[in-house]
């Protein structure tokens, strides 16, 4: 989950502060010297990230991008004193390509992914995310949209809950999650954090709830990617990011999860993975890397930084940089 974490003094209100936030402005300051850097924020949050950029390059323009409403009406304020050097939209990340375009700078130089839930969402009880307070079964980051946990709570069939338990959640209890919630339903509709949580807690084996902290963790996860399409949005907004970088551009992504970060991985492999034919004496142009990896696996924060914010424990970061342009672009 994203959180936000003081350092230089750049704290939001409520005392959120920015995940690894040294480690970012120095992996994406190498690609933001030019005349007139473009950096995208492509899940802007508080915009914790945003005001540490553009107060440490005044030549920057910031394109920001999330698709809570609330996070745009409070990054707009935090980022006030910058507002000729932003462009803030209200858009889904895999809408990437679309709003860069709309903005007229379909090429940036660097790219920041901050994935996850924000703390905001976190802690406002109404959102539904947490399982910690007595909430609707909401966990939309998008309230206008129309599917909620809710939904998928009573209406998905057995064998969906069960995919989704297991491939968001990891949940190895997935099965007897997913019969339980069934059974629970047909009585009364699931509507609150509380009772979907006490039910899962039910399901799990006495033995497992012992250990890994609340046994609702992963069934909450699950249900916040489905109602948020979040990997599909990072499996086609990633691509579109190193597709727009320059030569030389970055990308930096901070993820929470396995998933996330695998996916990252994954992505970001195959853009930095020679394809040449095995046995040529000379590589082919069009198969050599267009991207080299920054990072040596996943890098973690500090411990003195987990000491400070507790939620950023769970941060995985990783970057690239684009070294060469695509065939057809020379």
């Amino acid at each position: 989950m994203r959180a936000e974490n003081d350092i230089s003094d750049l704290q939001a209100p409520g005392g959120h502060v920015p995940v690894m936030l040294e480690r970012v402005l120095e992996l994406l300051a190498p690609a933001l010297t030019g005349p007139d850097p473009v950096v995208v924020d492509a899940n802007l949050g508080l915009g914790g990230h945003a005001e540490a950029l553009l107060a440490a390059h005044p030549a920057l323009h910031l394109i920001g991008i999330d698709r809570d409403p609330t996070a745009i009406e409070r990054s707009t304020a935090r980022l006030a004193p910058y507002a000729d050097r932003t462009t803030l939209v209200r858009a889904v990340s895999d809408e990437l390509a679309g709003v860069l375009a709309e903005a007229g700078r379909p090429r940036v130089n660097a790219v920041l992914f901050d994935l996850g839930v924000s703390s905001p969402q976190l802690d406002e009880a109404e959102r539904g995310f947490a399982y910690s307070y007595d909430a609707p079964l909401d966990m939309r980051m998008d309230r206008d949209q129309e599917l909620t946990a809710e939904v998928v709570v009573n209406t998905y069939s057995a064998a969906e809950l069960i995919r989704i338990l297991r491939d968001y959640g990891e949940e190895r209890f997935a099965p007897r999650v997913a019969r339980l919630i069934i059974k629970e339903r047909g009585n009364e509709a699931i509507t609150s954090t509380k009772r979907l949580a006490e039910i899962v807690r039910t399901a799990i084996p006495a033995a497992t709830r012992r250990t890994g902290g609340n046994p609702a963790k992963r069934t909450f996860q699950a249900l916040r990617i489905e109602v948020n399409a979040e990997l599909t949005a990072l499996e086609r907004a990633l691509p579109a990011a190193l597709d727009a970088l320059t030569l030389g551009g970055r990308v930096v992504v901070l993820a929470y999860h396995s998933l996330e970060d695998r996916l990252t991985k994954q992505v970001l492999a195959a853009r930095t993975r020679e394809t040449s034919p095995p046995g040529l004496p000379v590589p082919l142009p069009a198969h050599q890397p267009r991207f080299a990896l920054l990072t040596r696996g996943a890098e973690l924060p500090s411990e003195e930084e987990v000491a400070r914010n507790p939620r950023a424990a769970s941060a995985r970061c990783r970057a690239a940089e684009r070294i060469r342009e695509a065939v057809d672009e020379e």
